[in-house]
């Protein structure tokens, strides 16, 4: 790499990976014998490595859970995860990348992921809408603003 083109910001999907993945089904047979109209509720992480100065793994984990009369239809949980090659990027550009851009890669992956594992599990399919990653980002950053003491509280 010539001189130049060291400080060049530098951004490459290296490999997309399910790292881990599970689907449960406590109801059983009981689940299809009901009228389908679940509650769904989703959840999600995100939680980032650095490999080495350069790299990043990155896991975007969903966690879907349906309810149906009551009972729990379906569990599943994807752990979609990637490595990233990322360089020339100051510490704030580098955070907002790993904490909103990589994870706005990885959601089809894993929204594909979770759906395969319904269809495979004989439920209807389930295509989760589309999430603001840059808004739940700026929401956490301005929940930790909050969180920290100003200096005239710390005096």
């Amino acid at each position: 790499m010539s001189e130049a083109n060291a400080n060049q910001p530098q951004f490459a999907l290296q490999r997309v990976y399910i790292k881990d993945a599970s689907l449960e089904t406590p109801a059983g047979a009981k689940a299809f014998t009901q009228p389908w109209q679940p509650e769904i509720n989703l959840e999600m992480n995100t939680r980032t490595q650095s490999l080495d100065e350069n790299h990043h793994e990155v896991v975007l984990t969903l966690t879907v859970t349906a309810k149906n009369a009551d009972e729990t239809a379906f569990l599943v949980e994807v752990q979609q995860a990637a490595i990233f090659l990322i360089a020339g990027l100051e510490e704030a550009e580098l955070h907002h990348t790993l904490g909103a851009f990589c994870p706005n890669l990885l959601f089809p992956y894993a929204r594909e992921a979770v759906d395969n594992f319904v269809t495979k599990a004989s439920f209807p399919p389930l295509m989760l809408a589309p999430v603001n990653f840059d808004a739940l980002y700026a929401q956490q950053m301005q929940q930790r603003a909050a969180e920290q003491p100003t200096a005239e509280e710390t005096h």
